[in-house]
């Protein structure tokens, strides 16, 4: 099932592409991951749980973005890049922003109440998230680049 939507994901518009590695922007990606992340917690202690859920996982996809450019693969499909990253990394690896991800839809378009142990749940997985991104990407080299270029290729 997921071989027909990468490559649906390779054949949209706007969708997965392979360019060239970018670590300026992989960079900037991770910063603008961590501070998601600050405007998250702000947002959380003053109650506002709408927008920390929201910001959170703005958060969360910045830092696994921040991968892709990385490695060099550029796509304004979040189902996509999450999809993409998940299969080059592992289930594993991608499980807590795919759940955040149907929680901030449930947050923006079903107003829900009494949530705030669940958020802050939330904000302490997406701590850990983010940083886990921030690691593996501080580590990527060429050598790695190579390696998960050659595995998108073959997903195409």
């Amino acid at each position: 099932m997921d071989s027909k939507k990468i490559k649906w994901c390779f054949s949209i518009k706007e969708g997965l592409s392979i360019t060239n590695p970018n670590e300026r922007l992989s960079k900037s990606y991770l910063e603008q991951a961590k501070s998601s992340l600050l405007k998250a917690e702000r947002d959380f202690l003053e109650k506002d749980f709408l927008w920390a859920t929201v910001t959170l996982y703005y958060a969360e996809y910045y830092a696994l973005y921040s991968f892709l450019q990385r490695i060099g693969i550029k796509c304004e499909n979040h189902s996509c890049s999450i999809l993409l990253t998940s299969l080059l990394l592992g289930e594993e690896n991608t499980r807590i922003i795919e759940e955040h991800k149907d929680k901030r839809i449930d947050a923006q378009y079903y107003m829900k109440v009494g949530q705030e142990d669940k958020i802050e749940q939330m904000l302490k997985e997406g701590k850990g998230f983010v940083a886990s991104f921030d690691n593996l990407v501080s580590q990527i080299n060429e050598k790695d680049i190579n390696f998960y270029l050659e595995k998108v290729r073959k997903l195409q």
